[in-house]
């Protein structure tokens, strides 16, 4: 495995609920983008959207070569959907790689304002099974950012580990991102040096997470 090459997968609400925001929520994808892009070492992003579909935006691409994202809500909130493909393509991508040419380090983020309301390919136990292997057995790292809800407790009920989880108020979707942006480049560096990667957030980016 590459210690200099992470796979990077960001999963994006782009249901009808995200219209108020949705110039934030634009901004801060593009934003999670180009700080990827800066950080030393290689990356390749997987983006996924969804409402009451899912849609993969990009695929495993150098994040180098990523064009700007346009987010265009609509729809309601497939998430169960959204998170198993992408768990499930990634997984799938991962292994028919050589295994010296694999990521050494595997990033899952979710960011949602809303909960679960219309999957219909996977249920919450089966999303949880999915996660909880990836992290088990190939210590992939997931995030949970979640507005309107409680999302310790819902990153929880997916088998995600709640200190990589935060709520946001959806007035600082845009700097929700730049904080996951944040999180990502430190543990990219940390695995680079050879160090523990710490999935978790500072005190000083959750607080910007949130409305005074």
């Amino acid at each position: 495995m590459r210690s200099d090459l992470t796979d990077i997968t960001l999963i994006v609400d782009r249901s009808g609920s995200m219209g108020s925001v949705c110039e934030e929520a634009e901004g801060g994808v593009n934003a999670f983008i180009k700080r990827q892009q800066q950080q030393p070492g290689e990356a390749l992003l997987t983006l996924v959207q969804f409402d009451t579909e899912y849609e993969f935006v990009t695929q495993g691409t150098p994040v180098q070569d990523v064009p700007p994202y346009k987010l265009i809500p609509r729809g309601m909130t497939a998430l169960l959907d959204a998170v198993g493909q992408a768990i499930q393509q990634t997984g799938e991508r991962l292994a028919s790689m050589p295994e010296p040419a694999r990521p050494g380090l595997v990033i899952v983020v979710v960011m949602t304002d809303g909960l679960e309301n219309s999957s219909c390919e996977f249920t919450k136990s089966q999303v949880k099974s999915l996660i909880q292997h990836q992290q088990d057995v190939y210590d992939w790292q997931f995030t949970f950012l979640g507005a309107n809800q409680d999302a310790f407790e819902e990153a929880r009920s997916m088998g995600m580990p709640s200190s990589a989880a935060a709520n946001y108020s959806p007035s600082k979707t845009r700097e929700t991102y730049q904080a996951a942006a944040g999180k990502v480049a430190r543990m990219r560096m940390e695995k680079r040096a050879g160090r523990m990667v710490k999935n978790e957030f500072t005190e000083e980016e959750r607080r910007d997470m949130q409305s005074p």
